[in-house]
């Protein structure tokens, strides 16, 4: 068979694997797909190295610099070294490292922990699979410089990757994040990389650390009297095959709630997520299974989380006992406002509590915030904006809670990033405090929208691959900051906000206002009827995406499903006026 011909670049990338220090079966998988003239599955391996961003890197697992491997995890983590003992000169440099489920994360987590120990940093390893907010609070409760969580979040099976966290317990943000991602940049060669680990720098943890995170959490619980009286909530849980499993359980058992039932095939640990297609709780196949099991057993309630348990999504009985799944934006509502309520109702607010919520998520959230006095702050896409915003202002505010539309919570100020685990137990409190009043989850929902309004959302996504791809998303924002939308569903654009520019333009009376947010290529179209649409390009995928949200009044309950059809037509009007 003819030797394959691949461009340059990739030729390069490849010569420099099969000459390097690289183990010798990776090189054999190289020569066999050189042998088999595999050239598309050579290029994407080897057309680039993988990038380390603004979170850290997330790809499919393999052999090639595109690929999550042994070294370019290993280059990551040297790089982050690098910097971290330039940022802490003369101190002891410690990190925390926890994994997920997901196929040889342990061993990807045990090499990096390896890796930082060789530069001299103070390990504290977690002894088996945690959750992502776990690894959030222990880097806090150990007064760590850093951390890192081996995970691909709810990507499918064939993916890993690499959060990287600072001391506050958040993930990366300027300029510590493009920092590290100059560090990284430096390294050449994997010769750099210090793979040789010194031992006593890494020390194992585990029960000590999961009872403090869980003490944290039942400190959170605050209608305590309604949950004794409705301990027997009948709840499924399913942790899809991921972290969910290690904590969730325990934690609604110190909440006090007597009938969790688990989904038993989906506790089983397994990085190839077997009873799924994807191990993501924002799809409805992801909750079949606990669904089956609810409705077999006669549950009110079901929760699933993803495979790192950072986010969580939720399936309530409506008013025909039929099992719902919520969306992102009505469970982040339905939460923060419990929260809200139940501090004011126990005389706990003080007038220094605050919500965070990003941009894209629910302007809901902020109606009923300021109905009830209390501050709401929103934040770029991305949890580690509210997390910044928590760092920002601890000791000065309280924080209450936060949340995004992608199904992100978090409760207390005990992390500094979304976590499924807290905020299962404070859904499942918040469901037993409703039922104490004679209520469903889903008759407070509807409440909401008579008091606040009716708000409809939803996320439309258009995939455009390659380089050809991302040109067509360039020229689609550019196209709407040229000549942006006069009418969108039949109502006048009034406003719009261009994050990347820090310029929100008032049409009316062309006034403009400072946004004060970091920049963002994100286009934000206020119409006169309160719909809101933000248009923004995905970081880590070839995608454009649009955030729509219509919302109307709403009369009574028995109003909802016709205004919810009405809206659900508007959205389609203002896709339809945007070309999309």
């Amino acid at each position: 068979m003819a030797t394959p011909v691949l461009e340059p670049a990739v030729q390069a990338n490849i010569d420099q694997w099969l000459n390097g220090n690289y183990d010798e079966q990776s090189k054999a998988t190289i020569r066999q797909l050189l042998s088999e003239g595999k050239t598309g599955e050579l290029t994407d391996a080897f057309y680039r190295d993988l990038e380390f961003g603004t979170g850290g890197i997330r790809g499919i697992m393999g052999v090639g610099s595109n690929r999550i491997n042994r070294y370019t995890l290993g280059t990551a983590t040297q790089g982050l070294s690098n910097y971290l003992v330039q940022l802490y000169p003369g101190e002891q440099v410690k990190v925390v490292i926890a994994h997920d489920c997901r196929n040889d994360s342990d061993t990807f987590a045990r090499m990096i922990a390896e890796v930082f120990s060789a530069n001299g940093i103070y390990v504290y390893f977690f002894e088996g699979l945690r959750p992502t907010p776990e690894l959030s609070f222990a880097i806090r409760e150990l007064g760590c410089h850093s951390g890192v969580m081996v995970t691909a979040s709810h990507n499918p099976k064939e993916y890993n990757g690499y959060k990287a966290y600072g001391h506050d317990g958040g993930q990366l943000t300027e300029p510590h994040d493009e920092n590290v991602m100059a560090e990284v940049e430096k390294i050449k060669s994997v010769d750099e990389v210090k793979f040789t680990p010194i031992v006593k720098n890494i020390e194992t943890i585990g029960a000590e650390m999961d009872a403090k995170f869980l003490a944290a959490l039942k400190a959170l619980s605050i209608s305590r009297d309604a949950i004794h009286r409705q301990r027997h909530l009948r709840i499924v849980f399913s942790p899809i095959h991921g972290t969910g499993g290690v904590l969730v359980p325990p934690v609604l058992q110190a909440f006090g709630f007597e009938n969790v039932q688990l989904v038993q095939e989906q506790m089983v640990v397994d990085g190839n997520f077997p009873t799924v297609i994807y191990p993501n709780p924002e799809e409805k196949e992801a909750l079949n299974m606990a669904i089956e099991q609810a409705k077999a057993t006669d549950a009110e309630l079901v929760m699933a989380t993803d495979p790192d348990a950072d986010r969580v999504g939720i399936a309530v009985r409506d008013n025909n006992g039929e099992f719902i799944l919520l969306n992102g934006n009505q469970t982040a509502s339905l939460l923060i406002n419990y929260v809200m309520l139940a501090w004011k109702n126990s005389g706990k607010l003080t007038g220094k509590e605050y919500i965070v919520k990003t941009i894209v998520t629910s302007y809901l959230i902020d109606k009923m915030a300021a109905a009830k006095g209390i501050e709401c702050f929103n934040t770029l896409t991305g949890f580690k904006w509210i997390g910044k915003i928590m760092t920002e202002l601890q000791g000065k505010k309280t924080f209450l809670a936060g949340g995004e539309e992608s199904y992100g919570l978090l409760v207390g100020e005990h992390a500094r990033d979304k976590d499924a685990v807290v905020s299962c137990a404070m859904i499942a409190e918040m469901a037993a405090y409703y039922k104490d009043q004679g209520r469903s989850v889903y008759d407070a929902l509807l409440d909401i929208y008579v008091e606040f309004g009716c708000y409809q959302e939803k996320l439309i996504s258009l995939t455009k691959k390659g380089k050809s791809g991302a040109e067509e998303i360039a020229a689609l924002m550019e196209k709407y900051r040229q000549d942006p939308p006069k009418t969108l569903g039949g109502a006048a654009v009034v406003t719009i906000k261009d994050y990347q520019t820090s310029v929100s333009h008032n049409l009316q009376d062309g006034s403009q206002e400072a946004i004060d947010l970091p920049q963002s290529n994100v286009l934000q179209f206020f119409t006169a009827d309160g719909s809101i649409i933000s248009a923004r390009p995905s970081g880590t995928e070839p995608k454009i995406k649009f955030y729509c949200s219509a919302n109307a009044p709403l009369a009574t309950k028995n109003d909802y499903v016709q205004v919810q059809k009405e809206l659900e037509l508007k959205i389609d009007a203002i896709m339809k006026d945007l070309g999309v």
